[in-house]
C-alpha cells in the first residue's frame, strides 16, 4: 500500500502528455474531415434503410441529416482538446460525440474506434491542458510537472493494445498457416517492386504472421526501456506505414504512430513545443501566466479508483470468449472489443425465407432490397448480424399484413480459405430467439479446430 502512495505522488513533465494532447486533437479533427471530405456520413448513417445496433445501445440510432450535427460537435470538440481550449468540457463532448457515432451502426466497427473512445475517456480525467494550452491564458496559471501516472496510463493503454492484439495472433491459423495473409497478400499484386515477387511467395506470407506477432507482443517493452526505444519508435513507422500500405484502415496507422511518442522523455517533447511555438503566431508575452511547480488532484482518490476499474475491465474483457462453447472464429461471441486485428477473412451467403406458420407458405427475401452491399457482406458472415437483420425482416413483413411471420436462414461461410459451412441452423424460427449475452445455440458447430488464445 505505501509502495502504492508513493507512486501516485511521483510527478514528471508535463511536456509529453499537452504534445499527445494536440496530436491527438489534430488528429481526430482531420479524421472528421476525412471522413466527411469522402461522403461516407451519407452512405454509412444516411442512406441505408437498416441500421445494425449494439445490443443494450439499440436507442442510439442515426439522426437524419442532423446527422451532420453530430459530426461538427465531434470536429470542434477535437479542435478545442488540441487548443486546450475549455479542454475538460471538450474532451468530455468528444467522446460522447464520437462514441455516439461509434455505436450508431454496428457495421461500421474497427478495433480503432473503439480505441479512440477509451482513449478519449481516459483523457477526461487526465491534465492534458495543466501545460501549453489556451487554458492556461484565461487562468493565469500552468504547472510544469504533473503525476507521472497519468502519462503512465497512456502508456498502459496502448501497451494493452499492442500486447493483446499480439496475444490474440498466437493461433494456429495465423502461426501454421499464414492464414488470413495467405489470401490477402497476392492480391497486393499491383504494389511497386514487391507486388508480383515477394507477395506471392508462401514464405514471405509465414514471414509477416510471425513478424506481426513477434512485433505486437514485444512493442511496449521495447518502448519502455530507453536504449530501445528509438528502434522501437522506427519499427512502429515501418509497421504502420506497410500495414497503411497494404490495407484500408484509415487513419489507425497515422494514430497509433503518434501516440507512441508519449513514450519518449520530456526533453523531444520540449522541442516540439518549441517548434509549434516557432510556426504558430504567439501572443503569450502579452498575458501574465504564473508559473507553479506541480499540478494536484482536487480528486485524486476517486478518480485513481475509477481509473483502476478501467483498466482491470481493459484487461479482462478480451477474455470474455472463454465464456462460450462455440470456436470465437467462427461464432464471434466476445470477437469485438478484443483487439483482434485483422486475424479471419470471412465470406459468407445468407439467404432469408418468410414462412407463414400457420399454411406453409413462403418467399425468400432479395436482401438488396433492404442493405447496402457493405451491410451485406458484413451480416452475411456473423451471426449477431443476422438475428438483428431477421427481426427486422419480421417487423416489415408484419406490418405488411403478412400472418403468423416466421423467418429462417441458410447460411453458408467460408473462415480463412477453409470450405465454406452451414453457420445458422435454418430449422430454428430466428424471429423467435431473441439477442442476450447467452451463447446462442442456433449457431451450429465449427467441424475444424483453431488452437490458440
Amino acid at each position: 500500500m505505501l509502495n502504492i502512495k508513493t507512486y501516485l505522488n511521483k510527478t514528471t513533465n508535463a511536456a509529453p502528455l499537452a504534445v499527445f494532447r494536440v496530436l491527438f486533437g489534430v488528429m481526430m479533427c482531420f479524421s472528421i474531415i476525412r471522413f466527411w471530405y469522402h461522403g461516407w456520413i451519407e452512405t454509412l448513417y444516411i442512406q441505408p434503410k437498416l441500421h445494425f445496433t449494439y445490443y443494450g445501445f439499440e436507442w442510439v440510432k442515426p439522426l437524419g441529416v442532423y446527422t451532420y450535427v453530430v459530426f461538427v460537435i465531434c470536429g470542434l470538440s477535437a479542435c478545442f482538446v488540441a487548443l486546450g481550449l475549455k479542454y475538460r468540457l471538450a474532451i468530455i463532448t468528444f467522446f460522447l460525440s464520437f462514441t455516439y457515432i461509434e455505436l450508431m451502426d454496428k457495421t461500421t466497427y474497427l478495433n480503432h474506434y473503439y480505441f479512440i473512445s477509451l482513449l478519449s475517456f481516459l483523457m477526461i480525467f487526465l491534465p492534458a491542458n495543466a501545460y501549453f494550452s489556451v487554458d492556461n491564458i484565461f487562468r493565469k496559471k500552468s504547472y510544469n510537472n504533473i503525476p507521472k501516472w497519468t502519462i503512465d496510463s497512456v502508456k498502459l493503454l496502448l501497451s494493452i493494445v499492442y500486447f493483446y492484439a499480439g496475444l490474440a495472433k498466437l493461433n494456429s491459423d495465423w502461426l501454421l498457416k499464414a492464414q488470413p495473409l495467405k489470401i490477402w497478400l497476392p492480391s497486393k499484386y499491383d504494389l511497386p517492386f514487391i507486388g508480383d515477387t515477394l507477395m506471392h511467395q508462401n514464405w514471405f506470407h509465414y514471414a509477416m504472421s510471425w513478424s506481426g506477432a513477434l512485433y505486437d507482443l514485444s512493442i511496449p517493452y521495447l518502448l519502455l526501456y530507453r536504449k530501445t526505444r528509438v528502434f522501437a519508435f522506427a519499427l512502429v513507422v515501418i509497421f504502420h506505414v506497410f500495414t497503411r500500405v497494404l490495407f484500408p484502415i484509415g487513419m489507425f496507422p497515422f494514430i497509433m504512430i503518434v501516440s507512441t511518442l508519449i513514450f519518449f522523455d520530456a526533453g523531444l517533447h520540449r522541442k516540439i513545443i518549441s517548434f509549434i511555438k516557432r510556426i504558430l503566431p504567439s501572443k503569450n508575452s502579452k498575458y501574465s501566466i504564473v508559473q507553479h511547480s506541480v499540478y494536484n488532484y482536487k480528486f485524486r482518490n476517486p478518480i485513481t479508483a475509477v481509473l483502476g476499474l478501467f483498466f482491470i475491465a481493459q484487461l479482462l474483457l478480451p477474455f470474455r470468449y472463454a465464456l462460450y462453447p462455440n470456436e470465437l472464429f467462427w461464432s464471434e461471441e466476445g470477437y469485438r472489443f478484443s483487439w483482434r486485428v485483422m486475424l479471419m477473412e470471412k465470406m459468407g451467403i445468407s439467404t432469408f425465407k418468410i414462412v407463414d406458420s400457420e399454411t406453409g407458405e413462403f418467399f425468400y427475401v432479395n436482401n438488396k432490397d433492404f442493405l447496402t452491399p457493405f451491410q451485406e457482406k458484413q451480416m452475411s458472415a456473423q451471426p449477431d448480424f443476422i438475428l438483428e437483420y431477421a427481426h427486422y425482416l419480421g417487423d416489415h413483413f408484419t406490418a405488411q399484413g403478412h400472418k403468423n411471420v416466421q423467418v429462417f436462414v441458410e447460411s453458408y461461410v467460408a473462415l480463412n480459405g477453409r470450405l465454406s459451412a452451414p453457420l445458422i441452423d435454418k430449422t430454428v424460427n430466428l424471429y423467435a430467439e431473441k439477442e442476450s449475452f447467452k451463447p446462442k445455440h442456433w449457431i451450429l458447430p465449427f467441424k475444424d479446430d483453431i488452437k490458440g488464445l
